[in-house]
């Protein structure tokens, strides 16, 4: 793996295909390029998600909870095998299964410090059988968390949540019956 001040990601057209690449350190400012990036909500056997807190030194949305994990693959990386080194680089968690959930999940949004995220970014669900042991740099804080308590989160007080977790929670609310039992028991 090489230094995350190293790091590449995807540079997209307008039409969402690899136009490029350019360093992950120089490429989220006032003027952010359209740019290929995942979102990955990891479920336990008892069907809790699991919400994270990024880190306080974090560029973009410090401090602020989101889903599990999100990145950006790097130029040649399959997506999913980004989610896989995410969860391990920056919660220390193995999936042990992994589905699409919104191919086609893509936003815009502004943070308080002016620094724009624009992304295509599909989202996952991930399984895992564990607590995470996550990376301070990235992560501050951690919570299991009842899917249907983050979905009138998201609906009723979206101020405390990162935008993009509010938009795909949203998004995932409708389909998610119908994935999750793939890989988790919810227990009522």
């Amino acid at each position: 793996m090489s230094s995350p001040a190293l790091e590449r990601v995807v540079l997209l057209d307008s039409s969402g295909r690899p136009a490029g690449e350019a360093l992950k350190s120089e490429v989220h400012t006032g003027e952010t390029p359209l740019h290929l990036a995942f979102s990955c909500y990891a479920f336990d056997a008892d069907g809790r998600v699991l919400f994270t807190r990024r880190a306080l030194g974090k560029r973009t949305w410090p401090g602020v909870w989101t889903g599990s994990v999100c990145g950006h693959p790097a130029p040649g990386e399959d997506s999913q095998e980004a989610v896989v080194r995410r969860l391990d680089q920056e919660l220390g968690l193995t999936a042990n299964a992994i589905t699409m959930a919104l191919p086609e999940f893509a936003y815009r949004a502004v943070d308080a410090s002016g620094v724009v995220e624009n992304e295509v970014c599909p989202v996952y669900l991930a399984r895992v059988d564990r607590d995470p042991t996550p990376d301070p740099d990235e992560v501050a804080e951690w919570q299991w968390a009842q899917w249907d308590d983050l979905v009138r989160v998201a609906a009723t007080t979206p101020w405390l949540i990162s935008p993009w977790a509010v938009l795909q929670i949203a998004e995932l609310a409708p389909v998610l019956p119908d994935l999750l039992p793939e890989f988790v028991t919810i227990c009522p």
